[in-house]
């Protein structure tokens, strides 16, 4: 199962749930399908940060609630440590409150599933976040993004983030942030795909973002995109 963006070499995972039959059920979706093996496993969030280090898998499916360091915290630990820029955060969770989706991926997260979603859609998932990609397509997570960053105001502090962006850069992380694809940005802004990836990838470099999803979040906190 290979396509644009998504890597043809096998993915490597580690599974960050307290409850063992979740565990055991991903694990047994994922190891059974081709070009995915799952390398670890935690029922804590200091575990999941020492699989993760240890590890260096290319994704973590994380659970929210689990003893002691909660799904978050831990992702904030793996983002904030050097060296794991290629271990990318999918939050599973039953809650899908609005706090929860925009936390998670201030924390780090790339993408946000919840544990009731179909086999197909997962092992998508999981291919998705190991190429670098943001889990923000479907409609409800840009909705719960935009619900919660309504309450807040503009960072000024943050959007002077902002400065190191030439225009063309600015405008591209505005669509980033609305949830445009490389393809959906080149058409706006008359560009081809490859360049509107170029821009994509110079943003997150003067932006320090691990990926597209921290683009959105500092789209909105920096009031470039508002809802």
């Amino acid at each position: 199962m290979t396509g644009p963006g998504i890597p043809a070499r096998p993915v490597t995972v580690v599974l960050a749930d307290d409850e063992r039959l979740v565990r055991s059920g991903f694990r047994l979706l994922l190891d059974s399908e081709d070009g995915i093996t799952v390398v670890g496993e935690a029922t804590t969030g200091a575990e999941a940060v020492a699989q993760a280090r240890a590890l260096r898998p290319d994704v973590v499916l994380m659970d929210i609630r689990m003893p002691g360091m909660d799904g978050i915290q831990a992702t904030r630990e793996v983002a904030a440590t050097a060296g794991l820029h290629g271990v990318h955060i999918l939050i599973l969770t039953t809650y899908d409150t609005d706090e929860y989706v925009f936390e998670g991926l201030e924390a780090g997260a790339s993408g946000f599933l919840l544990k009731d979603a179909g086999p197909a859609e997962l092992l998508h998932a999981v291919r998705v976040v190991a190429a670098g990609d943001a889990l923000l397509a479907p409609a409800v997570t840009r909705r719960l993004i935009a619900q919660f960053t309504a309450r807040r105001t503009a960072d000024k502090a943050a959007s002077h983030r902002l400065a190191v962006l030439t225009d063309r850069e600015r405008e591209v992380v505005a669509l980033v942030g609305q949830g445009l694809r490389n393809d959906e940005i080149g058409a706006a802004l008359f560009l081809s795909p490859a360049t509107a990836r170029t821009h994509v990838s110079r943003a997150m470099v003067k932006l320090g973002a691990r990926d597209r999803a921290q683009l959105v979040v500092i789209a909105y906190r920096t009031g470039l995109v508002t809802p």
